[in-house]
């Protein structure tokens, strides 16, 4: 049975692999610190069927704890998929960047150690579509210029470099995902989706950053899971847009929540925030070519289930 290490298991995307892994017959280990960026509750329940299959070990730790190499569920694995970081554009300047330091940058080249050590046949290290910055020539390609426009972004660049120089002066087969605003059921409460959703059904305000004219590339979650499974045959030393394909603005993804919900919102427009991204759209051609990547969820499915689940817990 092939072993899968999964980082940041409680979390919105590390919960759906560590479930498709265990679906495709993986062993899995999946570790989490149950950091203080959003409710603990909604993690705890993130992981509540994985911790009655047999087949998962779940390991409450952070990656930059002295001890984390030894212990002994850590001794070997086939493939680790790096998906916990500290989440948040908005979030990330000032005194907090210290933790996006430690838990992004820090614990990515630690885990690169370890990995440099052992028979690992894939790392797949979660980056962002944030490295890009506000660039102005869409959509964005893998060969864009990566200058991000806020710390978040630069700690996810930072990782992927890490990640390259590992690949370059060690062999770890390392492969970058950049992951394109992604959404879906276990969506993090912060994000814009969650927001729109539960305020609507809660009959709260629902606050827009800017005119809602800005542009995103959604990408359901079970396209990123399947993006992540497709790259363990990847090459090394690969970095991948995974995107949805297509861009919608905020205030049109809203109309067509409001449609869903058959209710309407009570919106309140504040102050573009620093940091925030005026349009991203990705260029998935090459995930397309190299690993066959193709989203299949269309931004109106995903909402329905994302909306199912919203019902679920609020």
């Amino acid at each position: 049975m092939k072993k899968a290490l999964v980082t940041g298991v409680a979390g919105f995307i590390g919960s759906h692999l560590a479930e498709r892994l265990l679906r495709e017959g993986f062993e899995v280990v999946g570790i989490d610190s149950f950091e203080d960026y959003y409710a603990r509750w909604i993690k705890e329940k993130n992981i509540e069927s994985l911790l009655k299959n047999k087949s998962f070990i779940f390991l409450k730790k952070n990656i930059s704890s002295d001890d984390f190499f030894n212990l002994p569920q850590l001794k070997s694995f086939d493939c680790i998929f790096h998906q916990a970081a500290q989440a948040g554009v908005r979030k990330s300047w000032g005194k907090d960047f210290e933790i996006y330091t430690k838990n992004n940058i820090l614990a990515t080249q630690k885990l690169l150690e370890y990995a440099k050590e052992k028979d690992v046949k894939k790392f797949i290290y979660a980056s962002s579509s944030s490295v890009y910055g506000d660039a102005k020539s869409l959509p964005f390609k893998e060969s864009s210029p990566a200058k991000p426009f806020s710390p978040y972004g630069v700690s996810k660049l930072a990782g992927e470099n890490l990640c390259y120089l590992y690949f370059r002066n060690f062999g770890v087969p390392v492969v970058s995902l950049r992951y394109f605003t992604v959404y879906g059921p276990r969506q993090r409460p912060d994000m814009a989706f969650h927001k729109f959703i539960r305020g609507i059904i809660l009959d709260e305000e629902i606050e827009i950053y800017g005119d809602g004219t800005q542009t995103r590339d959604f990408t359901y979650v079970d396209d990123v899971v399947e993006a992540n499974i497709l790259s363990l045959n990847s090459p090394p030393g690969e970095v991948f847009n995974i995107g949805g394909g297509e861009s919608i603005s905020l205030i049109d993804a809203l109309r067509l929540i409001e449609k869903l919900l058959g209710k309407k919102a009570k919106v309140k427009k504040r102050e573009p925030q620093k940091g925030d991204l005026q349009d991203t759209l990705a260029d998935i051609k090459k995930a397309k070519r190299i690993i066959n990547y193709k989203p299949k969820v269309k931004i109106e499915e995903g909402l329905e289930k994302e909306i199912l689940w919203i019902k679920g817990i609020y």
